[in-house]
């Protein structure tokens, strides 16, 4: 390899190209400048950068990527990040965007550079699920060890580098905030090296990741809140864009949104969000932190409505607040909690607001403040944090410094009288005086307010605990004792507010999906959220990679999967969990079409599946293999819904009924088809190997207007 060459060698020319666009007042001063620019770079010889190591772990591939073979002839934009960052993910949606204007025909390719803070975002399995919760649909690389980083003198997450078609350095951005600049110089790049003949329309081996899951009821919860009246508990059902609302026994009361992303108000079947987060009860009434929408929505279960009540639905930058309701832009709000500022109970919702580390009060009725002055409803304001991300603990709230706050808890009893966070990117907890508005450091980081990598997983008192990003907080007012949602360990530990002192409770630090005889023998991955019921007794946890709520018993010490049902028990009020689309098949699926069978009105179809696997081979029990019914197009024969299954059995078939509709009218000028996917997990023994296989049965009905038998079986036979 040639010299080294690193983002210092992009910065004086860089920095003066930034300077003449400020000064530029035209769209096409901007674009000629730019184009002097590439012309000035484009005869460097001193800006291709060196490769991806051999032996690196990708997603979203068929295989590794090269910039020397498989990305040469393309216009490449590096996203250095990681998972946990929330600047990270504010740039998502600028990513998306690009991905939308120009294919990789045109000649852009995306490619992630997972760069880890944590350690435990080294591991592959975290990282897949970080892309999954996030849609991202480029191939990213684990680069766990951070050498390209290093190679190129990267300094902070985000960094966006944008690559010439022979893996020559253009441009760089740093931190978020740049989606002018960043399609600016994407476009003149992509029309630079077009008009040269230097781009190529090769297609990638692109295989997502996304294609080949199995159903769940939940995917990727990241909260959960009781209702301590009725022991309802809400879900924020993050991964599939909805909010459940349960029973204590499971049973499903209401599905509000989902399962595609969207912003809208309106009936309870109509509202739909955009990975939310936090989740709050009062009432009837639901409150959530529509995270990726910059909203703050209240869910009125009773009237059957969702309004937004603060936030502009994009991206806020402003760090004081201040304004009422829609009029106050805000940034990734990812927790709430009900509490008081004084006067009235419960007229303040506390708000961890991630994206400016921040915590913002949004006021719910007119009330007075401790130490004086008023506030009006509606009201939304910076409530601490000066929106520098650090670990300072101050006497004056807005002196004080946050790093990614993500979990709240209120403790309203003296001597706490207090809001406990989760201060995320510090692995600290920290507690907000509700009188004074002090913030003081409860356990974990250390005393250096700039240091954000005092992380670990130690047990002990004030800066001797170490945690690893933790997401969650829950406080319990029967024991006086703070829970904690400790993610990236993959435990719950617990905290004596009084004695600082930080304790293991749950959890064995690695993540996993298993329920051991013991506390510390159960398994979790990523848990990002916690609430206390059952009068102190229970802790519901939020499994978020595990796609579960669990249940922790107090007094018998054990660990349990709460089940959440798949039918509404008051389905005039909200849409079932199974009325959504079914996942789509891998390309490698096979799909056969069955020949078509008479039916008439009214007649139960059953579709009998046979499977068979391979010799040896025995299906995965921790990727539970799953079947879809479904009839894209024909919607009204499975009366709107898609219906799914488990696959726990092979040694019987499958039997998956449906009864068609009754009313003759629905049928005309039809040529209606049932489709049954089914997704199946096994290992084999012999090669200790696992893998996904999927296949596809398209059943053509043929309406006759005669009624015969009562029901019309299919036998289908597969063999994987």
């Amino acid at each position: 390899m040639a010299s080294k060459c690193s983002l210092s060698t992009l910065f004086p020319i860089q920095s003066q190209l930034d300077c003449d666009l400020e000064n530029a007042t035209t769209q096409e001063e901007k674009e000629e400048l730019v184009h002097q620019f590439l012309e000035r770079v484009d005869e460097r010889e001193d800006t291709k950068i060196p490769d991806f190591q051999t032996g690196l772990e990708w997603l979203n591939t068929d295989a590794p990527l090269s910039l020397n073979k498989d990305l040469a002839g393309k216009v490449v934009l590096l996203d250095f990040f990681t998972y946990c960052c929330i600047n990270c993910m504010h740039i998502l949606p600028d990513l998306h965007q690009l991905e939308k204007r120009h294919s990789t025909q045109d000649g852009l390719v995306i490619i992630g550079v997972h760069s880890a803070k944590f350690p435990n975002e080294k591991i592959l399995d975290n990282i897949r699920s970080a892309v999954l919760r996030y849609n991202i649909c480029h191939p990213v690389v684990n680069d766990g060890e951070a050498s390209l980083w290093h190679e190129l003198e990267v300094s902070c997450w985000p960094t966006l580098v944008l690559l010439g078609p022979r893996g020559n350095l253009l441009f760089s951005l740093v931190g978020e905030g740049h989606s002018e600049k960043l399609t600016l110089f994407t476009d003149a790049a992509l029309r630079f090296y077009g008009g040269k003949g230097q781009l190529k329309a090769h297609a990638l081996k692109i295989r997502l990741y996304k294609d080949s899951l199995a159903c769940s009821i939940l995917s990727f919860p990241g909260k959960v809140a009781i209702d301590k009246s009725t022991q309802r508990l809400v879900i924020a059902d993050t991964g599939h864009h909805r909010i459940l609302v349960v029973s204590s026994a499971g049973q499903l009361l209401h599905v509000i949104g989902g399962p595609a992303s969207g912003r809208k108000d309106g009936s309870l079947s109509e509202a739909s969000f955009n990975s939310p987060q936090g989740v709050a009860f009062k009432g009837d009434a639901v409150y959530v932190a529509d995270t990726e929408n910059h909203l703050i929505r209240k869910i009125d279960l009773s009237g059957g409505r969702v309004s937004t009540i603060a936030g502009a639905g994009v991206q806020g930058t402003d760090r004081e607040g201040g304004a009422v309701g829609v009029q106050q832009p805000i940034s990734s709000p990812w927790d709430v909690t009900l509490g008081t500022a004084g006067g009235e109970e419960d007229n303040v919702l506390w708000i961890a607001m991630a994206g400016t580390h921040q915590i913002w009060a949004l006021f719910l009725a007119d009330g007075k403040l401790p130490k004086g002055g008023e506030f009006k409803a509606g009201v939304c304001v910076r409530w601490a944090g000066s929106g520098s991300e650090e670990n300072r603990n101050n006497s004056y709230p807005h002196k004080a410094g946050f790093a990614q706050p993500s979990g709240l808890a209120l403790a309203t009893e003296e001597p706490w009288n207090c809001l406990y966070v989760a201060d995320s990117e510090s692995s600290t907890i920290r507690s907000l005086a509700l009188k004074d508005g002090a913030v003081k450091l409860l356990v974990g980081g250390e005393r250096d307010p700039l240091n954000l990598f005092a992380f670990g997983d130690a047990d002990g008192k004030g800066v001797e605990a170490k945690l690893q990003h933790p997401l969650g907080v829950a406080w319990s007012p029967r024991q006086s004792l703070l829970y904690v949602a400790d993610s990236y360990n993959h435990k719950i530990k617990v905290v004596d507010p009084k004695t600082k002192v930080c304790s293991t409770l749950a959890g064995t630090g690695e993540a996993g999906d298993s329920l051991g005889p013991e506390l510390t023998e159960s398994c979790f991955n990523e848990p990002g959220g916690i609430c206390v019921g059952g009068e102190g007794k229970l802790l519901y946890v939020a499994d978020t990679n595990n796609h579960q709520i669990k249940v922790l018993d107090l007094l018998s010490k054990t660990v349990s999967v709460f089940p959440v049902s798949s039918e509404v028990t008051d389905s005039t009020v909200s849409k079932p969990l199974g009325r959504t689309k079914a996942p789509p098949l891998p390309k490698s699926a096979a799909r056969k079409e069955m020949p078509p069978v008479e039916v008439s009105a009214g007649q139960t179809v059953t579709m009998s599946l046979t499977l068979s696997l391979p010799e040896g081979a025995k299906l995965t029990e921790e990727a539970p293999s799953c079947w879809v019914l479904s009839a894209e197009g024909d919607e009204w024969l499975l009366d709107g819904q898609v219906t799914t299954g488990e696959v726990v059995d092979l040694s019987q078939p499958i039997n998956i009924s449906t009864r068609l509709p009754a009313a003759e009218t629905e049928w005309k000028n039809n040529k209606p088809c049932l489709t049954l996917g089914v997704w199946v997990f096994y290992c084999l023994e012999a090669g200790k190997a696992c893998m996904m296989k999927a296949a596809s049965f398209s059943q053509p009905l043929h309406i006759n207007s005669h009624s015969g038998e009562k029901q019309v079986t299919v036998a289908i036979a597969h063999t994987f």
